[in-house]
């Protein structure tokens, strides 16, 4: 019994060193891990994100559109003198693109002081009124937006924020009527398929036989069959809502028959295949063709 005694006493010790010497070093790689831990965090703040060797000196900016470069860097959020290193480049892409004009960001950084940034403006082809509520609910006020190729919702820029004068105003853009105002979110796309036709034709026109002879000055998009665009001269032409290069031809033959005629277009359905339903009236009776502007090229790769 007092052999048996003796074995279960040298086990039972046996296993507390164990379980002692476990611990020590469990707690010992604890303490060790820590200790890296702690050590590599103040060497890597030490010597790169509190290293003034690497505080901005220089945002370098690269935009293809007319942003002020100043207005873009106050959009960023970055203050000269602020870590490189320690900047959080999502955060500063994400800043930008809640920008409605603004369709891409890339930010980098180039050591050792300079953030560059590259924009990709969206440009402005449409533009839509609506009525609101005016500052402190007193009355209505027009508000305008506009609409890029895709038909993304843009808000207009201030002219402070802009690096150079418009060339044209946005009188010139052509206006889209029976559009749903509570579909009108900035720096979020328009998707109905009257809207992107319109969109579509507008960008077909300027490559279309009609390009020049007449100006697109509203396009009424409230029904979901077709579109009615209205001219300069006050001509109302009604588009299907697919294969608009075809019905723009369409329409530059009837134009020129016209012509000989000496007559002018007063209404016209290309949505009718066959038989086209149109009006006409004398040439004289509707106002003169206006000069249409021309739309300058858009700046590309500018460095600030």
């Amino acid at each position: 019994m007092l052999d048996v005694k003796l074995r279960s006493d040298q086990v039972r010790a046996s296993r507390l060193r164990m379980a002692a010497l476990t611990s020590g070093l469990l707690l010992g790689t604890l303490l060790g891990l820590y200790l890296f831990w702690r050590v590599g965090e103040w060497t890597l703040n030490g010597l790169v994100f509190e290293n003034p060797t690497f505080a901005i000196q220089q945002i370098e900016v690269q935009t293809d559109g007319v942003i002020a470069p100043d207005q873009l860097r106050r959009w960023t959020g970055v203050r000269p003198g602020q870590n490189l290193m320690a900047l959080d480049l999502a955060s500063v892409k994400r800043n930008l693109e809640l920008v409605s004009v603004i369709g891409s960001v890339s930010v980098e950084r180039v050591l050792p002081r300079t953030l560059r940034i590259r924009i990709t403006e969206r440009e402005p082809v449409a533009q839509v009124h609506v009525l609101r509520a005016g500052p402190g609910g007193n009355g209505l006020e027009v508000a305008v937006f506009q609409l890029d190729a895709a038909g993304y919702v843009l808000e207009p820029l201030d002219p402070r924020q802009r690096a150079t004068l418009p060339v044209t105003t946005d009188d010139a853009l052509p206006t889209l009527s029976g559009v749903n105002p509570l579909d009108l979110k900035p720096g979020h796309p328009l998707d109905s398929p009257p809207v992107q036709a319109a969109l579509h034709l507008i960008d077909a026109f300027d490559h279309s036989p009609m390009a020049g002879l007449v100006d697109l000055r509203r396009i009424d998009v409230s029904s979901p069959e077709v579109i009615v665009v209205t001219t300069s001269q006050e001509s109302e032409v009604t588009f299907g809502l697919d294969d608009l290069d075809q019905q723009l031809r369409r329409w530059r033959k009837i134009y020129d028959e016209c012509l000989r005629r000496n007559k002018s277009i007063a209404t016209l359905d290309l949505a009718v295949a066959d038989n086209t339903p149109a009006r006409l009236v004398q040439a004289g009776s509707v106002p003169p063709s206006a000069p249409k502007s021309v739309k300058p090229p858009r700046v590309k790769g500018k460095n600030v």
